[in-house]
């Protein structure tokens, strides 16, 4: 069996309601996940009530697609 190359070591913090904090390798900052728009409203938020910011699924697709 091979080795394992690499471990992603990432730590996620829930801050409020959807928003959360993901601390990432090599990001001198974290990044911000939440929700907005249509992904929102099937959540039953209401317009404007969270800070609207990319979702995990939005980073899913974009990892998936790079």
């Amino acid at each position: 069996m091979a080795e394992i190359a690499y471990r992603s070591k990432v730590r996620v913090e829930r801050i409020q309601g959807p928003l959360r904090y993901a601390w990432l390798p090599e990001e001198p900052q974290p990044v911000k996940f939440s929700t907005h728009g249509p992904v929102a409203q099937h959540y039953g938020a209401k317009p404007g009530q969270f800070e609207p910011h990319a979702t995990t699924l939005d980073y899913l697709v974009a990892a998936a697609a790079g």
